[in-house]
């Protein structure tokens, strides 16, 4: 599996999610990136809940089935990232949420993910960095249709959320970071095999009866944010990693 990751260096900034220090509240990680044309409509993708579990009336009524994604968090990994968003709203932005981040961070890669499956990379010029745009460059133009329909995430199809890992750190010119991993499960019709390769397993879920049922794999996605704390930068995130594992390779 290959980390599209790129160095802080040559950073270029997402959205505002954060407070610069001494300075005024920023808009939401949302605000520039639902600003973006998505260019055209993609095919509609269910939310966590669809099909009857059992028979239904005329009105469509009737027992629903639900997906569930069961959270087994590691206490140490918990409290370390804690940690982290305490030093975080100490020494960089007293205002730091990571609940209003994971808000941000989840419409970014619906946004992101989209264009990366129609192949509007252009349009990721400013939301991604550029050593990881140009890698993007490389590597969309030889994945297969049904790949390429796989990387997309509609955010109703988005079923779970959560921070992975969370790094402060310094540059050789003394430059101050943070990043922070963000990892998505999402539902996606795209027609792939029951095997990827790499003999890792795609779970998959079908909906329906016989007649109406419809298969959809449950897929993973890593999408890691940057931000520049040095004084004078610009309060705004940038992906610098992206990754669909068995996917975008």
């Amino acid at each position: 599996m290959m980390a599209l990751r790129a160095a802080p260096r040559h950073a270029r900034w997402l959205a505002r999610a954060l407070l610069a220090p001494g300075a005024a509240r920023a808009a939401p990680l949302a605000a520039r990136v639902s600003a973006l044309p998505l260019p055209g409509p993609l095919p509609a993708l269910p939310a966590a809940r669809f099909a009857s579990s059992g028979p239904q009336g005329t009105e469509g009524g009737g027992p629903q089935r639900r997906v569930v994604v069961v959270r087994i968090t590691n206490p140490l990994a918990w409290l370390r990232t804690r940690f982290y968003y305490l030093l975080i709203r100490l020494y960089f932005d007293s205002e730091f949420s990571i609940e209003e981040f994971t808000r941000g961070a989840k419409q970014a890669f619906s946004v992101v993910s989209q264009l990366l499956s129609q192949r509007k990379l252009d349009l990721l010029d400013g939301l991604v960095s550029a050593e990881v745009l140009q890698m993007l460059k490389e590597k969309i133009s030889s994945l297969s249709e049904n790949h390429r329909d796989a990387l997309a995430a509609d955010m109703d199809a988005i079923m779970y959320t959560t921070e992975g890992d969370v790094r402060i750190y310094y540059d050789d010119d003394g430059r101050k970071f943070v990043s922070i991993l963000m990892r998505f499960w999402y539902l996606n019709g795209a027609n792939l095999p029951d095997e990827v390769p790499g003999e890792t397993k795609v779970f998959q879920i079908v909906f329906g009866d016989e007649s109406t049922k419809e298969k959809r794999h449950i897929l993973t996605a890593n999408y890691e944010f940057q931000r520049e704390f040095t004084e004078g930068a610009k309060p705004d995130w940038t992906i610098t990693r992206i990754e669909h594992p068995k996917l975008l390779e």
